[in-house]
């Protein structure tokens, strides 16, 4: 089995390379692990070893032996390319200086919390508009969209954007005088 294996992998075969990575996935993540001692880059690893797998799957013999040393080879290289890449990740940021303090968040806090609940009256209002007002007003007003390419993205007349927006705008105008009060 092992053999027409090698030549479903070599082919592209999904399902071989299924089978390739049911087979010998916890040999490479077992590998990985014992080389780093991190779950997580051993998880990683795994991943781009089978990636790299595939990358590489031309290069596999029709006949031969088992695949595990020729994957586990491809494991052992990946491992040592993300620990390099891990140690000169930590070597450019010990070269940048170091963060600034982190001020009091507090009245950033109450400012969101205020603007939460704003908008919370902002989108009552907006549910007062019918659904088509309410897509014009977001891509003509919010997302500055032109009523021509507004028409395109709702799939409606040029026309009836203008008509909306004008409706949406009356009714909005009439309920902030209402409320002004």
């Amino acid at each position: 089995m092992e053999h027409s294996l090698r030549a479903r992998v070599r082919a592209g075969e999904p399902d071989a390379f299924g089978l390739l990575f049911d087979e010998h996935a916890r040999a490479v993540y077992n590998l990985a692990f014992r080389l780093t001692g991190n779950w997580s880059a051993a998880e990683e690893a795994v991943s781009l070893t089978f990636l790299e797998a595939w990358r590489l799957r031309g290069r596999v013999e029709p006949a031969g032996g088992p695949l595990r040393p020729w994957l586990l080879g491809i494991a052992v290289n990946v491992t040592r390319n993300l620990s390099r890449a891990g140690r000169r990740h930590q070597a450019a940021l010990s070269r940048l200086p170091p963060a600034a303090p982190v001020p009091d968040f507090a009245d950033e806090l109450a400012s969101q919390i205020d603007d939460a609940a704003q908008l919370r009256r902002i989108l009552a209002v907006l549910d007062t508009l019918r659904p088509g007002e309410r897509d014009v007003l977001a891509l003509c007003v919010w997302s500055e969209l032109g009523y021509a390419a507004a028409a395109v993205a709702l799939g409606v007349p040029v026309g009836t954007v203008r008509s909306r927006l004008s409706r949406a705008r009356r009714k909005l105008r009439r309920l902030a005088a209402e409320g002004g009060d």
